[in-house]
């Protein structure tokens, strides 16, 4: 063969100008195939391109029989071909019949070539197919050689992943590129959505891809990774990242991934061999990324995403890409996909367009996915590789219900869907038809349905559900989207716009619940082993007397004329619930110097979320206006429960007879106490648990707006006596040890006509 130095760059500019003719798809593949074999003296050139079924196809040939095009086939996997597209690494053979893999495929003529020469095409770590050369004189290709198919077969990736080849694909089938893919996550936030995928951090489409100047492209290069170690020198040394810890951990890992020389050299020689700086990047990126894609140690897995981060903030270095989508092509009926954002990101986005959001990483307690559930969206999380598979405008499928994720479904799995969102559509239509019907049971109780919100956009909800109020405002959501602190003017004309739209009906808001898993990015708290039960809520609150008076002060000015309720999470003991009542008589006091007006009716109340005030339930009671229990970390702390563990999560019922003792027990404090309960938590808004809280003493529950219909149709066909008759020997029966009463409760629903 003859000296290649130039070779790469001749071949290059001339699929450049292949690519630009008005040419149609097949004869385009074909004088590309016949290009390649003539830049390389190779006596064969061939291109497969993966099928939606696993199946590598014969697109086309130079050198090999022309009629076996399209109709040679090898599985993944099979043969030399499928053995690269399966591994994504290239195949250098000097004899190729020799190889353990071969497969001989009569039909093409191929016997009378030994040496043999493929590599993966890949797109964003994936491969899409394979290019091959070969010639009939046994010998290995040299690293140039390999270096400049590899090039090549960046392009074609590119021509694939257009939908170029659509138009040559058999009647029946697809490319691998656009078959459907099925993701199993987590389920963080119930419901059904149909739609079509923005991704959160668009994928950057290099188009630039071939070089004028390879000293210039060098050049440019070098002045974008300078910049990127200076940021990231930059991120390391601000007094806001820690001497140590996972945020940390992940920004060293940047460093040594930005000055790795292997990775710089390998970006260096690509654009020697004609590629643009970023087509360079781009190329490196999608080879690293599908050999680590294979790799099972988890740990490397993850340093995977941190390179892939970092070569995608290369990427936009180099091509000054930062905007999202803009809000013409933004779609009516858009799933938002990302690995991780923050909440703030999220109210960006027109909230009437979105349908659901996808999160490869993430847990249910994250900022986003509460703001998220406030919307009223679906949320899956733990979506392996979602944002790799997923492409802009591609139809998707998100199942919030059973934490499923259908990329590009089929019509069938479309229409199933279809179906099942009409028919809850026509639910809703009946429980918003129950809006004004007065909410008491079957024999008579009546039961106050009141909403869970935390922002403006919730607000709608309130009139919309027929809620008899809002039963927890949860005010860290506004600290958590803002990028700074909220001033105290801030916070009051907030609190008085939620008044003002919740129309005269009652908002309980519950002061800030920060620390543990909640921190706000310019409130910097100390890194604790357990957050969960550690420096959080009240117990920050109190060490930090300035914030907690700031936002009292701030409540009871935007509150003047009208009543205020307000409560104090994590309440551990009665003491606790005194000390704030002192700093809040403080603030009462300046105010009335002032000569402001203070609110008509104050109410003062606690979350019960920690098991110690079990103990001390009737002063608790003594010393509140209202109590409301938050059942979700209640049962955590209950039952040693950590409800961002996948593995433990599920292992106990909210339904067993030991929390449904617990919550007993709450409610009949309160009526001895004539103190008023009630349950805000999770669990309020499924019409079987529900069911339970009715049949144990609750008159009074708080939930997501859209379950309220649902919890409504429920209560107006129960007989609340009758169900406490049953519930109540079921739980006083110590003989039997069955844990939980969900079957019984299910069988009751289902004998009585309850819809559960």
């Amino acid at each position: 063969m003859r000296d290649l130095s130039a070779g790469p760059r001749v071949l290059l500019r001339r699929l450049r100008e292949l690519m630009a003719e008005p040419l149609e798809p097949q004869e385009r593949l074909d004088q590309i195939v016949r290009q390649i074999a003539s830049n390389m003296v190779a006596e064969v050139c061939s291109v497969y391109v993966l099928r939606s079924d696993g199946v590598l196809e014969l697109y086309a040939t130079e050198g090999l029989n022309r009629e076996a095009v399209h109709l040679s086939q090898l599985k993944m996997g099979q043969g030399l071909v499928g053995t690269i597209a399966a591994s994504a690494q290239p195949l250098n053979l000097s004899d190729a019949q020799a190889h353990p893999a071969f497969a001989y495929l009569p039909e093409t003529g191929e016997e009378i070539y030994h040496s043999f020469l493929g590599v993966p095409i890949l797109r964003t770590g994936r491969a899409l197919g394979v290019l091959v050369v070969q010639n009939k004189a046994s010998r290995t290709y040299r690293d140039d050689e390999v270096e400049a198919l590899e090039t090549t077969a960046m392009v074609m990736a590119e021509m694939v992943a257009s939908g170029d080849l659509k138009k040559i694909t058999r009647p029946g089938l697809e490319l691998d590129l656009s078959r459907p893919v099925s993701i199993d996550g987590a389920s963080f936030g119930e419901g059904i959505g149909l739609g079509y995928v923005v991704l959160h951090e668009p994928r950057i489409v290099v188009t630039n891809l071939l070089n004028e100047d390879s000293e210039h492209e060098l050049q440019r290069l070098a002045e974008a990774l300078g910049s990127l170690r200076i940021s990231i020198d930059d991120m390391l040394s601000r007094r806001d990242v820690s001497m140590e810890g996972e945020h940390r951990a992940v920004l060293e890992t940047y460093r040594m991934f930005a000055h790795d020389r292997g990775w710089v050299r390998k970006l260096e020689e690509a654009i020697r061999n004609g590629l643009t700086a970023e087509a360079a990047v781009e190329r490196v990126q999608s080879e690293t990324k599908a050999r680590m894609m294979r790799l099972t140690d988890p740990y490397l897995r993850e340093r995977m995403h941190d390179f892939d981060d970092l070569a995608n903030r290369l990427l936009r270095q180099l091509t000054g890409y930062g905007a999202k989508m803009s809000a013409k092509d933004f779609p009516d009926d858009a799933i938002i996909v990302a690995r991780a954002m923050g909440a703030a990101e999220l109210l960006d986005y027109p909230r009437q367009n979105v349908r659901g959001l996808v999160l490869e990483d993430g847990a249910v307690t994250s900022h986003v996915v509460i703001v998220a559930r406030a919307m009223g969206v679906p949320i899956v999380g733990q979506a392996a590789g979602v944002v790799a598979l997923a492409e802009n405008g591609d139809a998707i499928i998100i199942d919030g219900d059973d934490g499923k994720v259908h990329l590009r479904p089929v019509q069938d799995l479309q229409n199933a869907y279809g179906d099942k969102v009409r028919f809850r559509a026509r639910r809703q239509a009946q429980f918003r038809a129950l809006r004004d019907v007065e909410t008491k049971t079957q024999d008579g109780l009546p039961i106050s349905l009141q909403m869970n919100a935390g922002l403006l956009v919730d607000l709608p909800h309130l009139p919309e559900s027929g809620a008899a109020g809002i039963g927890l405002f949860r005010t860290e959501l506004q600290f958590m989207i803002a990028s700074t602190m909220p001033k105290m003017e801030e916070q009051e004309a907030f609190y008085r716009q939620v008044l003002k739209q919740a129309g005269g009906k009652p908002v309980t808001f519950r002061t800030l619940d920060i620390g543990g898993d909640k921190v706000v990015p310019y409130f910097r708290a100390t890194e604790e082993e357990n957050p969960a039960l550690g420096w959080r809520a009240i117990r920050l609150s109190l060490d930090r007397p300035g914030l907690l008076r700031t936002q009292l002060r701030a409540m009871l000015r935007a509150a003047a004329g009208n009543e205020l309720k307000l409560m104090l999470p994590m309440v551990t003991e009665v003491s606790e619930l005194r000390d704030v009542r002192a700093l809040l008589q403080k603030e009462i006091e300046r105010q009335s110097k002032l000569g402001e007006q203070l609110p008509r009716k104050l109410q003062f109340g606690a979350m019960l979320e920690v098991p110690a005030l079990l103990w001390q339930l009737d002063e608790l009671m003594a010393e509140v206006d209202f109590v409301s229990v938050g059942s979700n970390d209640l049962f955590q702390f209950s039952m040693a429960v950590d409800r961002g563990n996948a593995r433990v999560s599920d292992r106990f019922d909210v339904l067993g007879k030991p929390f449904l003792r617990i919550l007993r027990d709450i409610a009949r404090a309160g009526l001895r106490n004539e103190t008023p309960v009630t349950l805000c938590g999770e669990m309020a808004g499924k019409p079987l648990c529900a069911m339970a809280l009715f049949g144990i003493g609750f008159r009074a529950v708080s939930m997501s707006p859209i379950s309220i219909g649902p919890v409504k149709a429920m209560l107006l066909q129960l007989d609340a006596g009758k169900l406490a008759e049953q519930l109540n020997a079921a739980l006083d029966d110590h003989a039997d040890v069955t844990a939980s009463l969900r079957p019984m409760l299910t069988e009751f629903a289902a004998k009585n006509g309850i819809p559960v």
